[in-house]
Formats: structure tokens, C-alpha cells, sequence
């Protein structure tokens, strides 16, 4: 619909009625929220009947869940809307890097034991956790139930999703003793230092130093070992790179390239793409990426490994933040750190 009201100062009588309508709606949100968030009760049901939960600690947990505007509002605005250009400078700068440095200086020991035992590089380990939460300095400040709550009844696109990971988050939190309405997290109900939502948690997270429980806050080891192993898993080889940098790409190319490799090197260089194999087998699996450069289209090559770390985050973006942070990651600290042996 075109906007009928075309200047910046509109009639004081529309402002009057603007503002009676945002209070209207705000009273019926709130109204709606206090009354019972709307299909919790089919929820707790569903989990009762299913999973044997026990159905009014279900309805208690949830009727003391907050509707929170804010989580709606970050989720319709993520970082990954950005281009390129805008969400680099976001994770790969001087702060992230040095933050990263200190952080494999501190846990050097650590992160190696974790490196060799799930066969990820360090680099990549450290920059997933350095993106997530800028290595542990910043887990999230909403409440998970708040968050999932919030996105599973509130949020129609995406409901059927966050419901499922609310069901996976009560019995995250019996499995691992996790105080459900305490935990804090992102506005999607990711948690600890490699955020993971509770399906991942359930799924991926490993007791790596044997204390007889997956804690991914005050654990560095169980942290460190869940993003390895979430990586290993989903099929990280380490004898390949994850990304080879094109020189050109022909004009008129207009397929439409997957972060899931669908074709091979042979088949991008009879494409026309032009980048050097690096010495591997022309039957290696391989995609196209383009991503939004401050003066036009910016191609690399991706290989399965940059896939996987579409698996922890879908968005090239992402990968490619990860993957660049890494490569800064590994020149800078594996030089300082070989100075100081």
C-alpha cells in the first residue's frame, strides 16, 4: 500500500490518533500476555502427552515467561541483513583479533588439546567463539525461556521452529540440571560461549573435562570441546582449506550458487571462474560465493569446510567472518606465541 501521508509533519489529529493507537496496541499486548501466552496450554499438553513432563510444571514455567518486544525487534534486524562491507568490520578488526590473541596465550595448553583431539584447527575453534560472544565477554543478557517463549508464540514466521526448541529446552534443563528460569542467553536462546540453542546443546555439547555434566559457561574445556566436535560432526576435514580467492569471474554467470557445494573445481574453471586450485584434485567438491564489497560483487571459492560453518550459522556472511578472523587469528598469534617459546 502507498504511504498516504507523504510529509514529515503530519496533522496534529493523525499525531493524537497515532498515539492512542500504539497505547491501544501496547495494552492489548501486554492484556494478551498477562491473560496467558496465547497456545501455551496446547504446548504443555503436546509435552506432557509426548515426552512425559509433568504438565503443570510446564504451565508454571511458561506463565512466568515474559513477552519481550526487544527480542522481536532483534530478530527482524540481524546482523547478517548487513552487507558484507558493514558486517566484516563488525568481527574482523584489531579488537576482535587481540582479544583473540590473549585468549590463545591464556588457554594456549587447552585449546591445542581441543585442536588435536576433534581435528579443527585452533584458529577456527577460536574464531566461532570469538564471533558468538567475543570469547566469552558477552553470553547473552535474555532470559532462554523469556527468548523462546517470545519466538515460539509471538513470532509466526519462525514459531513452529522456537517451539521445538522450548521443548528441548525443558529437558535440556532436567538433563543437565540448568535452573530453566534462570539461564540467560541471546535473543534467540543460544547459550554459553559458543551459543548453542538448546537442540545443539542436547545434540553436540560434550563433557570434555570428565566432570560428569556439559557446562558451556564456566567450563572453558566443555566450551571449547562443543564447538570442535559440533564442527568435526558436521564434517570438517582438516587437509582442506576452507575458501581459495578468485581473480575473476565471467560476466553473464548467473547461476545461483548454494554454500553446499553442487559442483566440482573442474566444473567452476569450465565455467569460466578463474582462481588457483592450490594443488587440489579438480573433482573437489566447490561453490561460488559472492558477497557485497563496498565497490561491487567480492567471489571466493568455498569448499565443504566453509559449508559446515554455514551449519552453525547459515549465512555466508557469517562463514566468512569466521573464516577471515581465523586466517588473522593464525598469523597473528601462532607468531607471537612461537616468540614466546
Amino acid at each position: 500500500m502507498v504511504n498516504m501521508i507523504t510529509s514529515t509533519r503530519a496533522h496534529p489529529m493523525i499525531n493524537r490518533l497515532s498515539t492512542r493507537f500504539a497505547m491501544l496496541a501496547g495494552f492489548l499486548i501486554a492484556a494478551s500476555v498477562s491473560a496467558g501466552h496465547p497456545g501455551a496450554d496446547e504446548f504443555a499438553r503436546k509435552l506432557a502427552d509426548d515426552d512425559g513432563l509433568d504438565i503443570e510444571y510446564v504451565r508454571r514455567a511458561i506463565d512466568g515467561a515474559e513477552f519481550q518486544q526487544s527480542i522481536i525487534d532483534a530478530i527482524t534486524r540481524p546482523a547478517e541483513s548487513k552487507p558484507w562491507h558493514e558486517y566484516r568490520k563488525i568481527f574482523v578488526r584489531d579488537t576482535r583479533i587481540d582479544g583473540g590473541v590473549e585468549f590463545w596465550r591464556a588457554n594456549r595448553a587447552l585449546i591445542e588439546r581441543v585442536a588435536a583431539e576433534f581435528r579443527v584447527p585452533a584458529e577456527v575453534i577460536l574464531a566461532i567463539v570469538g564471533v558468538e560472544t567475543n570469547y566469552g565477554l558477552n553470553t547473552g543478557s535474555y532470559r532462554v525461556l523469556d527468548a523462546l517463549v517470545t519466538l515460539g508464540f509471538y513470532y509466526p514466521k519462525r514459531a513452529e521452529f522456537f517451539s521445538r526448541e522450548l521443548a528441548q529446552y525443558f529437558h535440556l534443563s532436567r538433563e543437565e540440571s540448568l535452573p530453566l528460569e534462570e539461564i540467560k542467553g541471546s535473543y534467540a536462546g543460544a547459550m554459553g560461549l559458543g551459543q548453542f540453542i538448546p537442540s545443539s546443546y542436547r545434540a553436540y555439547a560434550v563433557d570434555f573435562d570428565e566432570s560428569g555434566s556439559r557446562d558451556l559457561w564456566r567450563s572453558l574445556p566443555d566450551a571449547l570441546g562443543s564447538v570442535a566436535n559440533y564442527l568435526k560432526v558436521h564434517g570438517w576435514n582438516d587437509q582442506l582449506p576452507t575458501v581459495l580467492p578468485v581473480r575473476s569471474v565471467p560476466a553473464g554467470l548467473d547461476e545461483a550458487f548454494k554454500p553446499k557445494p553442487q559442483h566440482t573445481l573442474g566444473e567452476l574453471q569450465a565455467m569460466g571462474i578463474e582462481f588457483d586450485p592450490a594443488g587440489l584434485a579438480l573433482d573437489t567438491p566447490a561453490t561460488l560465493i559472492e558477497l557485497e564489497a563496498t565497490d561491487g560483487p567480492e567471489y571466493w571459492i568455498g569448499l565443504n569446510n566453509f559449508y559446515v560453518i554455514t551449519r552453525y550459522n547459515r549465512s555466508p556472511l557469517y562463514a566468512m567472518a569466521v573464516t577471515q578472523l581465523a586466517d588473522e587469528l593464525a598469523a597473528r598469534a601462532r607468531r607471537e606465541l612461537a616468540l614466546a617459546d
